[in-house]
This record gives structure tokens, sequence and C-alpha cells, in this order.
């Protein structure tokens, strides 16, 4: 069990799955572009998830100059922040209640790949604004995920010490390791890791509670 006061948290596939909302509107505006030659499913963007805007739409689109795709991007992302504000996500079972519990003893922070005004929908939509103390991610500071969460920490203060983060794919893990933070696994997200019997794991995100302790309030 991990003795630890602050949870940083990534937010695809570790605290909410938006890919239903999101995939109409890449849909939409995919088609109204004339980009698109196949509708996409839900399950097409579950490797995508967690993964920067831009590379995932040079991945869809091969081909695409990066003017284009920026342009695209500037029109998806627009809607995405519109739309998810009235649409929302769906919460991981036993998210609600478990983030409002932890909230009382830890002090809690998310970092994701995710766009600027991504995260503010998702806080927004399920009123968890008081939960969560600060949060960063990439279309903020256009840095990878490693320096994200080294900001948020030097901002806030935390220590590795007192400090973990929770996610659910490689590049989470990495991540937390390259600023010497314990990590957390979310098996029930959209990743893999390369080791598939990595410790601590959870299978559903009520179970967190089972591997840290420490208060900070």
């Amino acid at each position: 069990m991990l003795n630890t006061k602050n949870l940083i948290f990534d937010l695809d596939g570790t605290l909410w799955d938006s890919r239903a909302t999101i995939i109409k509107i890449w849909n939409e505006v995919l088609g109204r572009n004339q980009w698109l030659k196949q509708e996409l499913k839900p399950e097409d963007m579950d490797q995508y998830m967690g993964l920067l805007a831009h590379d995932i739409v040079k991945d869809i689109l091969p081909g695409i100059s990066d003017l284009q795709a920026q342009e695209l991007l500037s029109e998806i992302v627009a809607e995405e922040n519109k739309i998810l504000h009235l649409q929302g996500g769906i919460l991981y079972d036993g998210v609600e209640e478990t983030l409002k519990s932890l909230a009382n003893t830890h002090s809690l922070f998310i970092v994701s790949n995710c766009q600027e005004g991504y995260i503010e929908s998702f806080l927004d939509y399920y009123q968890f604004n008081d939960l969560f103390v600060d949060f960063e991610s990439h279309g903020q500071t256009q840095k990878p995920k490693s320096e994200n969460i080294q900001l948020l920490m030097e901002r806030n203060q935390l220590t590795v010490e007192d400090s973990v983060y929770i996610g659910d794919t490689q590049t989470d893990y990495d991540s937390a390791r390259s600023n010497g933070l314990p990590f957390i696994f979310c098996k029930y997200g959209f990743g893999k890791l390369i080791d598939p019997f990595y410790e601590p794991a959870i299978l559903t995100f009520s179970h967190l509670g089972d591997h840290i302790s420490g208060t900070s309030k």
C-alpha cells in the first residue's frame, strides 16, 4: 500500500469514457470537410485515447498536411469543448463516490494530454471543480505529459515521496516514472502495459482506496 497525500489522475480511460460523444463530433467535422471516407466507430478511438490530437488526425488521415490537420483540429476542439459541457462522457463505475471520499483525505489533481478546455468540460459537467486542487493539459502548455506532471508538481510543491500518478496507458506509466513517481495502473481503461503483470493495478476505480493510505487534510 502506498502512503501518499497527492493523487494525480489521467482523465480518458481513468476517470471517464468520452468516446461516444467525441466520435459523433469527429464524424461530423470530418464529413463537413469532406475528409470522411468511412464513419468512425467509438471503438476505433481506443488506440488513440491519451495520444495528442494532432497525431491522431495524421494517423486517421495519412497524407494530410500539417496546416490542414491544424485547421481540422481547431474545428474539432471547439465542437468538443462545447458539446462535452452539455453531454459529458460516461464516468467509470465508482468514480464519483470514490473521488468525493478521497477528496476528504487527499489532494486531487489531473494531468492529461487533452486540449485546453477538455478537463474544464469534465469538471463543469459533473460539478467536480471543488474536488480537484489543480490540473494541467497539453493544450495549455504544448508540452508532453511527463513535463506537465513536473510543472503541476512544482506549482503545487508536491514531492515524489507524497504523490502518485494514476492512469491507463504505457505513456502514463512512462511519464510517471520519468518523474520518479509511483504509478497505479487502471486495467479497465484503454491501454495496456508492456509488463502484463504490473502491480499495483486496479480492475475498478472503487479499488483505488485499497492501494493508498495517508491524509493531507
